[in-house]
């Protein structure tokens, strides 16, 4: 089958002009017990590729060296049924879902159930493909780990608000929250957050992190209170502001650590009388129960909502798959706001 493959080992600086389109790269793997072979029809980006294009993503035990976790496709053959779990999925079933790795290839084989059948809906297929780790992801922030169907908050904050997650977040957050604030990077996009906010019935306030300091914004707004929310990609520069932001019993959901890995100074006085609980997360190297159980939450949870065009899953840029170097370079360059997908052409 046709991969996509780096003409250099990956390794700090490797560019993206190095990735192309391996017409010979390798067959596709004969599905195991409740796995399927999947024909590729397009896939996301998603920043963890550029990092791995650079050997700075450590890959989970058995996940291929191609890049991807996040497809949509057609089913074409199955491995022995062991387990039953309601999936009904047929060969020929248009599907959508996540992979450890591997999606940037003609053939991806894959649990069958971390598949979600896709239907006509205001999704289309070809962008279908960039959901799957965009909205898992904010699935898991909001509901398995801030628990807020369980403890429903008075209000949120999402940094980095435009980026795809971001999009995600206040979207489903809007299911929830009273208030939504979401840090940006440019006036530009804190009209964006706010539209998107009015298009979902939410108060979403956008701060602009380059000329506010979302700590004063946030104080200023709640008096005093703070938001009961936090769900962050930034890390280190924000560590000690998303601590004080936080109120009373709120939950801070760590995503990633962009700005660094070490946090010096902090005062733990607010950890013990706010009561707060701070949890890191990620999805890739998460066992494969929980993902299923993540998936499942999905498609009940917030699926629907996609499927009836009240949430939006924005696309900023198509390309083919034999173009995968300049995808990477769009997104490097920081322009985007909403998914960039390939299509397997």
């Amino acid at each position: 089958m046709r991969a996509v493959d780096l003409k250099v080992k990956a390794e700090i600086g490797t560019p993206a002009s190095a990735l192309y389109v391996n017409e010979h790269a390798a067959e596709p793997r004969d599905p195991g017990e409740d796995e399927a072979v999947v024909r590729v029809h397009a896939f996301g980006l998603n920043r963890m590729d550029i990092m791995q294009r650079q050997g700075q993503y450590p890959l989970p035990p058995g996940a291929p060296a191609t890049l991807g976790v996040e497809f949509a496709g057609t089913v074409v053959r199955f491995g022995p049924k062991k387990h039953c779990h309601g999936d009904h999925l047929e060969e020929g079933d248009k599907v959508f879902g996540l992979v450890v790795g591997g999606a940037y290839a003609e053939y991806v084989t894959v649990s069958r159930f971390l598949l979600a059948k896709y239907a006509d809906s205001a999704v289309s297929f070809d962008d279908i493909a960039g959901v799957p780790e965009t909205w898992f992801t904010a699935t898991q922030a909001l509901h398995m780990i801030a628990g807020v169907e369980e403890k429903r908050p008075q209000s949120v904050l999402v940094h980095a608000g435009a980026s795809g997650v971001g999009i995600a977040l206040i979207q489903i957050a809007s299911l929830y929250a009273d208030e939504i604030f979401a840090t940006v990077g440019s006036p530009e996009k804190v009209q964006f957050v706010q539209s998107l906010g009015k298009s979902v019935g939410a108060k979403v306030t956008g701060i602009c992190y380059r000329t506010e300091d979302f700590a004063d914004v946030i104080k200023a707004a709640t008096n005093g209170r703070g938001v009961d929310v936090v769900v962050d990609f930034v890390g280190k520069d924000y560590f000690t502001r998303n601590i004080d932001v936080a109120a009373v019993e709120g939950r801070i959901v760590m995503l990633s650590l962009m700005s660094g890995r070490e946090v010096y100074g902090v005062q733990l006085g607010p950890l013990l009388y706010k009561r707060l609980r701070i949890e890191g997360s990620t999805l890739r190297a998460r066992p494969l129960e929980y993902q299923i159980r993540l998936k499942d939450t999905f498609t009940r949870a917030v699926w629907p909502h996609l499927q009836s065009g009240k949430f939006k899953n924005p696309v900023d840029k198509v390309f083919s798959w034999h173009q995968v170097d300049k995808a990477h370079e769009y997104m490097e360059s920081n322009q985007s706001t909403g998914k960039i997908l390939c299509l397997v052409d």
